[in-house]
């Protein structure tokens, strides 16, 4: 049997060292601590935005309705999806004024790219 556990074991540690099985650890990490930012944001609108609204049409708890939970998440969904569209804009639009600032280096790509042509050259002997 200790042949069979300590193979058992060498299998977990490559599968452990993957570079896929860490990464996604980091992400589900990363993504717990945004989804607390996101619903923050989305708690802070929702007091602000909709508990007004609801008020003034004289609503008490959408809770209370038939099909309330399924409207809460509802309206849940939306501005959750409406605060992560305007953070992936956002990024994106840093993204693309760091891109912009930084062109590409014509001189230098073209100088690379004779350097592997002629080293390509050399392995055919030509």
């Amino acid at each position: 049997m200790a042949p069979r556990r300590s193979s058992f074991l060498a299998d977990f540690k490559a599968f452990i060292n993957k570079g896929n099985v860490v990464d996604l650890a980091v992400a589900v990490v990363i993504a717990a601590a945004f989804g607390k930012v996101v619903e923050a944001v989305v708690s802070q609108v929702m007091t602000s935005l909709l508990e007004p609204a609801l008020k003034a049409a004289q609503v008490d708890s959408i809770n209370a309705w038939p099909a309330g939970a399924v409207i809460v998440a509802l309206i849940n969904f939306f501005v959750i999806a409406f605060v992560v569209f305007l953070i992936v804009k956002t990024i994106e639009a840093t993204k693309r004024k760091e891109a912009a600032v930084a062109p590409p280096d014509t001189q230098a790509q073209l100088a690379s790219a004779v350097t592997r042509l002629a080293e390509a050259l050399d392995r055919k002997g030509l």
